[in-house]
């Protein structure tokens, strides 16, 4: 096993399967597109231990709490990390995080996104440690997400060659 795998299976984290895409839906895009040695992840939102999307659904603030939030940006996170694993083959050949794009579905006058948004660094940070796990990160509010989510992230890593 990697030593990311290690990691994933010390700290009790399963990935998810691929998400499975809601009835009628149709996403043209890849979910990790790699360009040389960098790997840009699109928009991806919490899912259950079945490929589905979580059913935590609504506005941060309104519908659902901080730390329902936080939990959906971590599970977000795990989502992510399925994709990129079943792209790249092995975790380990992520040398960086690069940027992340972190989007909360926030009821009005919310504004505690960074907060939110924590659930996936902490996570990451966890899972690659402090050198590699290093990213910089935006959190914003949205009017609304894809399917009522309440976070959605995207991101980049840079590739060992």
């Amino acid at each position: 096993m990697s030593t990311t795998a290690d990691r994933l299976t010390e700290l009790g984290l399963t990935l998810p399967p691929p998400m499975v895409v809601p009835a009628g839906v149709r996403l043209p895009f890849r979910t990790v597109h790699v360009v040389g040695d960098v790997a840009y992840i699109a928009g991806h939102g919490p899912q259950d231990a079945d490929g589905t999307l979580s059913p935590l659904r609504g506005k941060v603030g309104a519908q659902l709490t901080l730390e329902q939030a936080y939990q959906a940006a971590r599970s977000t996170g795990l989502s992510m990390l399925a994709s990129l694993a079943r792209e790249l083959g092995d975790l380990d050949r992520i040398a960086a995080w690069g940027r992340v794009f972190g989007m909360v579905n926030a009821a009005p006058g919310f504004d505690r996104l960074p907060e939110v948004i924590n659930g996936f660094s902490d996570l990451i940070l966890d899972v690659f440690g402090p050198q590699v796990g290093a990213h910089a990160r935006s959190a914003v509010g949205q009017a609304e997400l894809p399917f009522g989510l309440p976070v959605e992230i995207e991101g980049q890593v840079h590739l060992r060659r």
